[in-house]
């Protein structure tokens, strides 16, 4: 439903990017649980990053946090089987959510924002910056830029997004140069 950005797992007061302190950058996300799983959300996760290769720095390092037994249960169990599958050990790190601190507005919804002429639609909806960072669509948009999702479920929802005819063009455009 959204996905934000910013810092957790640190015990610094406010971090922000220049002043992260003992912080790793992090994603958070919000979802609906009818409409997709943990346990998905987790599969999208591994394929997404390395998780054999060793942490350089706490600011990048791997990790999921979790918020409950059931999240810690299930993460570790796929960390389980992502090393059995490669055979190698997996350095991401399956710890305990702590307080998330939202990162700032300039690194929120990257994707939209190198697309200036959709993120211009978005800010004439979303006047204020944190109803842009919050907003549902904003965010299926940032994804579908980034090249996530398929062509048929931008179809689907395209006419749900709030954009004008010549951004759902270009969003249709766009996708499917990027799409994965």
């Amino acid at each position: 439903m959204r996905t934000r950005v910013g810092y957790a797992g640190g015990t610094t007061s406010a971090p922000t990017y220049h002043n992260l302190g003992d912080h790793t950058e992090t994603l958070q996300v919000d979802f609906d649980p009818s409409r997709v799983g943990y346990a998905e959300l987790l599969e999208v996760f591994w394929k997404e990053h390395s998780p054999t290769s060793r942490t350089w720095s706490r600011q990048y390092r791997p990790v999921v946090f979790y918020h409950d037994e059931q999240q810690r249960s299930l993460a570790q169990a796929t960390k389980d089987r992502v090393a059995a599958a490669l055979g190698s050990p997996v350095f991401t790190e399956i710890l305990p959510a702590t307080q998330f601190a939202i990162a700032e507005d300039y690194h929120q919804k990257y994707s939209l924002r190198q697309a200036r002429e959709l993120l211009k639609e978005f800010q004439a909806i979303y006047p204020a910056e944190a109803d842009l960072v919050a907003s549902t669509a904003a965010a299926r948009v940032n994804g579908y830029l980034a090249g996530y999702g398929s062509r048929e479920q931008l179809q689907a929802e395209i006419d749900h997004l709030g954009l004008s005819a010549a951004g759902r063009t270009r969003l249709l455009e766009t996708a499917a140069r990027r799409a994965r």
